[in-house]
């Protein structure tokens, strides 16, 4: 929109637009509020005294570097259950293939154990956000069309594995935890889990998918391998998952199901911290196989042994279904555009996106 175009629809003059964005206009609040007016917006969100934002305390997720007193660092924002949480922005947590922007400056207090932080929006935009943990790489191109169709919604994802999202839950860090983990004896996924971390808390699952787990190769298979008992085999080296994600689980039960001992799996110990690290481990050549998803195989253009379907649920608090913000958010699963998206990635069933189970 040029100079002109915003003077005609707000009702002043051009050179009054030019003003302000030169610095060289006072500006008044008849103008402020014309502008605010003509561009469907607050007048906070175009004008601000510097220094008028707010300082907060916040609890932080998990680990937060020790910095020198008084130095700062960058967080992202969200309220829980009423009060403030922080994440550092620092290494992979910084990144989504894009850099993502801070919610405020941190200075960490050794006396009082604690996060000071400085604002850099407003609380009321702030506490919009929906704070999700997660694995899943379908969740990114899902929260990012829901703030597309509300512009107000803001929702941070964190990669965590399934039980860190579920014991971040439980903290009371996120308001949603994804998770896909299976229970090696029972045969039950994610509800056991979910009821032990969470230890008699009202919680509702929400399904996002049910996606098909099984072993990444490289294009074409050269290796032949057609199930876990080529594991063993001379010269096939596995890249595997940490301790609690759902795909290290996965391949634990697989293996004892077939009598198979992990210490006869080359590369057994050699771990990755998500899905697509272990895509590009294989189409690197550092591993030859690894447990993943077929829609990470069709991302990557790797080839995929199937292994068994699993379900991709969303877990939160049911009070936190109240929150406008989340249903939003949810609300989005029923859209069409969702659902072809996520099926498109291939090895997802969406018949059951959206479906809400609610435990006691």
């Amino acid at each position: 929109m040029s100079q002109q175009d915003l003077a005609a629809l707000a009702g002043i003059a051009r050179q009054t637009i030019g003003g302000i964005e030169a610095g060289t206009y006072a500006l008044s609040l008849t103008v402020a509020l014309h502008l605010a007016k003509a561009l469907g917006c607050s007048v906070e969100d175009l004008f601000w005294l510097e220094g008028d934002l707010p300082t907060i305390e916040a609890t932080v997720t998990g680990e937060i570097s020790r910095h020198d007193a008084g130095e700062s660092v960058r967080v992202s924002l969200g309220q829980v259950g009423g009060h403030w949480v922080a994440s550092e922005l620092v290494g992979d947590q910084a990144f989504r293939r894009e850099m993502i922007p801070a919610d405020g400056v941190g200075t960490w207090n050794s006396e009082k154990n604690a996060l000071s932080v400085q604002l850099l929006d407003t609380p009321d935009a702030l506490s919009q956000t929906v704070l999700l943990a997660g694995c899943a790489p379908a969740l990114s191109l899902w929260t990012r069309s829901a703030e597309r169709w509300y512009p107000g919604l803001r929702v941070h994802w964190s990669y965590a594995n399934s039980t860190l999202s579920l014991e971040r839950l439980a903290r009371s860090e996120v308001h949603i935890a994804g998770l896909h983990l299976l229970d090696g004896k029972t045969g039950e996924q994610n509800i056991p889990f979910v009821r032990h971390a969470m230890q008699g808390v009202p919680v509702v699952l929400v399904n996002l998918g049910i996606w098909e787990e099984g072993l990444l190769v490289s294009s074409g298979n050269p290796k032949q391998i057609h199930g876990l008992k080529e594991l063993t085999k001379d010269g096939v080296v596995l890249v595997n998952r940490e301790e609690g994600a759902g795909s290290r689980l996965l391949l634990d039960s697989s293996l004892s199901e077939e009598g198979l001992d992990p210490q006869q799996v080359a590369g057994y110990h050699n771990t990755v911290f998500g899905h697509l690290d272990v895509a590009e481990a294989i189409q690197s050549g550092r591993a030859d196989v690894g447990v993943s998803t077929a829609s990470v195989a069709k991302t990557y253009g790797l080839s995929f042994v199937p292994l068994r379907s699993v379900r991709y649920d969303l877990a939160m608090r049911k009070d936190s279904l109240e929150l406008p913000s989340v249903q939003q958010l949810l609300g989005t699963l029923n859209h069409r555009w969702v659902r072809s998206q996520l099926a498109v990635l291939g090895g997802y069933d969406v018949t059951r996106t959206g479906e809400l189970i609610e435990l006691a």
